[in-house]
């Protein structure tokens, strides 16, 4: 009976949590890889032509690491 009624205030709805943040980030980097897929394979169809899949293949690379950083860092307690 410490609490005698009075209860604790709803979170504000502006506030997310880590695993919805997460999950936002996720759905983020998702969309991105899609774009940048999208735009790689423009850009391979462009660079039989021009040469410019280089760009697209170093645009994967750091959307991939990208991705990857962000999980170990979402994951970082679990880890340890």
């Amino acid at each position: 009976m410490t609490n005698q009624g009075q209860s604790t205030p709803p979170p504000a709805e502006d506030e997310e949590n880590e695993v919805l943040r997460a999950t936002r980030e996720l759905q983020q980097q998702k969309e991105a890889a899609e774009a940048a897929e999208a735009a790689a394979k423009d850009a391979t169809v462009r660079s039989e032509r021009k040469g410019i899949a280089w760009k697209a293949a170093a645009g994967l690379g750091i959307g991939s690491a990208a991705v990857l950083a962000a999980l170990l860092y979402a994951n970082r307690d679990k880890i340890k």
